[in-house]
């Protein structure tokens, strides 16, 4: 079921921000929109969520426009909650307070219950008293996040959730967001300059340059079918090589060391391994000079020769 269209959305300052944007979200996705600095992801959340008009087209959630700032008199969808880089906080309340603040409606149990969930959930134990004004950017951020769980709307967009997050709550918030998908059936939008870190929750990755949407496909396709080498470093590290006349673009566990013959053949010389748990990172050169790194669940120096296998 269809909850959110963009439909021919663009937006011009005294440049070209967006240009005839086309977007279809259904219900209970998650959409990861992936682009370089510039490429108009943030303006697409704003414009998406109501606090931004666009110079030309509509966004139409459920059924219904989406009015911006020049027609609403208080900015924002209530039912599309938007975490961007303002965070957008009761700065003189505790972090206790803005996230109690969102649950009014829930009896005092449930309440409890939530916030100390939430609290857990983006490890603010420590600074549960402490006004949000004196927080740090990561934990402002993290409070926002926290906050807008805490509302439970229909859809929520994220801007840059990551930033500010380490590994272990990066990977919570994304075990939070599926659980709250398959509960809840919320859907998602966020948008990320890093493609890797949207492959292990995204239904589907927008890839956005200049203003426009030059490809929608599933994290599969974008890692191991990438258009470019520009495109593929942006999910992650590509190796690119030289073979004859030819270049060779593959991602490091693209590889056998048993070949066949129609593979292509790397000759190498191998520089040194890092182990990143659970994984090696094995750093070779080729008979070119060239650098390139495969991945492997043991050191491998003493491979002389690899294979390019395909993936996906």
């Amino acid at each position: 079921m269809k909850i959110l269209s963009v439909n021919g959305v663009s937006l011009s300052y005294d440049r070209e921000v967006l240009k005839g944007v086309e977007l279809v979200v259904k219900k209970g996705e998650i959409i990861s929109v992936v682009g370089r600095s510039g490429a108009g992801k943030t303006s697409l959340l704003k414009i998406i969520a109501g606090t931004l008009d666009p110079t030309e087209g509509e966004v139409l959630f459920n059924g219904k426009k989406v009015e911006g700032p020049s027609v609403s008199l208080i900015p924002g969808h209530p039912e599309i909650s938007l975490v961007n880089q303002d965070f957008k906080l009761d700065e003189y309340h505790t972090v206790e307070e803005n996230i109690y603040g969102q649950i009014l409606y829930l009896p005092r149990a449930e309440r409890d219950k939530f916030t100390e969930e939430l609290i857990s959930l983006m490890e603010l134990d420590e600074v549960r008293k402490q006004k949000a004004h004196t927080l740090s950017g990561g934990e402002q951020q993290r409070l926002a996040l926290a906050r807008v769980l805490a509302s439970e709307p229909e859809m929520i967009l994220l801007d840059e959730p990551f930033s500010h997050l380490d590994g272990g709550l990066r990977k919570k918030l994304i075990h939070y967001l599926l659980e709250l998908r398959r509960v809840r059936n919320t859907t998602v939008l966020l948008v990320s300059h890093d493609g890797s870190e949207t492959l292990g929750l995204s239904d589907r990755i927008v890839l956005m340059k200049k203003g426009r949407i030059v490809r929608v496909g599933n994290p599969l396709s974008f890692y191991y079918k990438p258009k470019s080498l520009e495109d593929g470093r942006i999910f992650g590290v590509m190796n690119s090589v030289r073979i004859g006349s030819e270049r060779f673009h593959f991602r490091p566990d693209e590889y056998s060391i048993e070949g066949g013959n129609d593979e292509v053949i790397l000759e190498l010389k191998f520089l040194y391994s890092s182990f990143t748990g659970p994984m090696y990172e094995n750093y070779f050169e080729d008979k070119n000079g060239e650098s390139l790194m495969l991945l492997s669940w043991e050191p491998l120096n003493s491979v002389e020769r690899a294979y390019v296998r395909r993936k996906g």
